[in-house]
């Protein structure tokens, strides 16, 4: 019997997920995943979940989903990361497709479940999944909330776990944790985490990476593309609590529930009533672009040296302790892509560059 992980919000929760499921479960088995793809504009163009006519060379998984292999690969001009991400996870990634609305959503879902015999687990990185929805800071509550509505729907046992309370710069810290009251958080080993680190070497979440930097022990402040986070001794902690109880925080979820809007627009348009944010629109992003630097030109990493880039970071993170790997490509006029390259220059392997 195995559990079906549900990333949440699609993007690189599926990493997370992967450091959830070592936590929650001693089976050494690789976890399977199910997630959107849905990316960031800077991933996918295209700025829209996909489904399975977007992607080439799918496998067949588990209830008859769709599985993504190293050899998947995204029809232009769509993007993706996660062929990358099957071939660096120990984890089997099911392609989560919600075009068809709620109701084929939680279709998909149940099958998998029930192929796999065991109960969903919910993973979002950060806690947005728990949002009131007038949050100031919010930026992409339709993803998580549309995934708890379908898994509502399969009558399967469903439980949600937070990890990182706060780490995706979306609800703060101190209230998620008033949400989360009442039940002793777990907190992942340094192997969980690790178990990421092909993934993390390349890839531009920053949420998963916050979090396996906090499980690492890394503390302090971390410049993001999109402000300042605290990495305090809550940031490692993974929580759970159960499905009814979460939507019950979910006032998107609870409308979807209620109106059960027959199409994927519907939804989104409904969550622009509730939010202001329309679900299917790019996620916002708080920061403006950097242009190339004197050290980051479009040449790429050809020529930047260790020390002009770290000065640079350091002024520009305008005194945190980190930044992130995303952040400081966009800093020097690089893209998500040139990750690889700018750790190469910088000799890390960390999922944060310390600054410090």
């Amino acid at each position: 019997m195995t559990d079906l992980y549900v990333a949440a919000g699609g993007g690189g929760d599926p990493i997370g997920t992967l450091v959830a499921a070592r936590t929650i479960t001693l089976d050494p088995a690789p976890p399977l995943i199910a997630t959107y793809a849905w990316e960031r504009p800077e991933v996918d163009p295209t700025a829209r979940p996909l489904g399975k006519r977007d992607f080439a060379g799918l496998a067949r998984g588990a209830g008859g989903a769709a599985a993504f292999t190293p050899a998947t690969r995204a029809r232009l001009p769509a993007g993706s990361t996660l062929p990358g991400l099957a071939r660096d996870l120990p984890a089997r990634l099911l392609l989560l497709d919600p075009a068809q609305g709620l109701s084929s959503l939680a279709h998909q879902i149940a099958s998998m479940a029930e192929a796999a015999g065991g109960r969903i687990r919910i993973v979002d990185i950060g806690g947005d999944i728990l949002t009131h929805g007038d949050e100031p800071t919010l930026r992409s509550p339709f993803g998580d909330a549309f995934t708890l509505a379908a898994c509502h729907l399969t009558g399967i046992p469903t439980t949600v776990y937070v990890a990182g309370p706060g780490l995706d710069g979306e609800i703060g810290e101190q209230p998620l944790l008033e949400r989360l009251t009442g039940r002793h958080p777990l907190t992942p080993g340094r192997g969980a985490a690790s178990a990421a680190a092909a993934a993390l070497a390349w890839h531009p979440s920053e949420a998963s990476a916050l979090w396996a930097a906090a499980v690492h022990g890394a503390r302090g402040t971390v410049r993001t593309v999109n402000g300042t986070l605290h990495l305090t001794e809550v940031s490692p902690q993974l929580h759970h609590l159960p499905l009814q109880e979460a939507i019950g925080h979910n006032p998107v979820a609870q409308a979807l529930l209620d109106e059960r809007p027959a199409t994927l627009d519907a939804a989104a348009a409904l969550s622009h009533r509730i939010t202001g944010i329309h679900g299917l629109e790019p996620e916002r992003d708080r920061s403006p672009r950097q242009g190339p630097t004197a050290c980051g030109t479009a040449c790429g990493t050809a020529f930047l040296g260790q020390d002009e880039v770290m000065k640079t970071l350091r002024e520009a993170a305008d005194g945190a302790d980190h930044v992130t790997l995303r952040y400081a490509a966009r800093t020097l006029g690089l893209t998500w892509t040139d990750i690889p390259a700018l750790r190469h220059v910088l000799d890390t392997d960390t999922p944060l560059l310390q600054l410090t």
